[in-house]
């Protein structure tokens, strides 16, 4: 009975998390980020103000609460690589995998994530709050790196690793904004990040030794 108990308030808590973040992301997305107070998600949603910061620590958050399941799904996927996987390999699979509103083909999926898109760019507040959440990362996969490795704590080559891998979403995320903009479109747009992708891991796995070597002057 308290198992069960639990469970439906998890799903509770859920399902209104959900309903708070998909009221707010309405309400950006018509008006955009910094237009719209929490107290209006709150009243739009028919929760407290409170409620809301229960949820969701800042309003920024509101945007990005999903990116949660994208740290622990990239952890998990080093973590658990097969023997013989490089921790590179292993990255590679992740960060090639289309997720999200850039795997839907549906008209009116691809112009929310165009509208999504317009929506972070023209935001100061959501790019530096993504920078966090990337910093974030990009130390969480340092520390795994480590314990992966065996790596001493005064060895250097985990947080290089790790600011390369994330270097490479980072890279990707800024590439299909910048394509969106300039007003490309699933199906093509996918293929584009994907192939873009396997250039920059192709970069990695070869070392960054001979790239970019300025030419002697003439």
């Amino acid at each position: 009975m308290m198992a069960t108990e639990l469970g439906l308030r998890e799903r509770k808590k859920r399902k209104t998390r959900g309903l708070i973040a998909e009221t707010a992301l309405g309400l950006f997305l018509e008006r955009g980020f910094e237009r719209v107070p929490v107290v209006e998600i709150a009243r739009a949603a028919e929760v407290s103000e409170k409620t809301v910061f229960n949820y969701f620590p800042t309003k920024e958050d509101l945007v990005y609460w999903r990116l949660e399941a994208f740290e622990e799904e990239l952890l998990e996927t080093i973590r658990e690589r097969a023997p013989g996987e490089s921790i590179l390999a292993a990255f590679g699979r992740f960060v090639l995998v289309r997720r999200g509103l850039l795997a839907e083909r549906d008209p009116d999926a691809v112009e929310r994530l165009a509208a999504l898109t317009r929506m972070i760019t023209e935001s100061p507040a959501l790019l530096a709050r993504e920078r966090q959440i990337f910093e974030r990362y990009t130390a969480s996969l340092a520390a795994l790196i480590r314990t992966e490795t065996g790596a001493d704590e005064d060895d250097v080559r985990p947080q290089v690793a790790a600011n390369a891998l994330m270097g490479v979403h980072r890279a990707l995320v800024d590439y299909t904004r910048g394509r969106i903009v300039a007003g490309a479109r699933n199906p093509g747009l996918s293929r584009e990040v994907r192939a873009q992708g396997k250039r920059a891991l192709e970069a990695l796995d070869r070392g960054l030794g001979d790239y970019g070597v300025k030419p002697a002057e003439r």
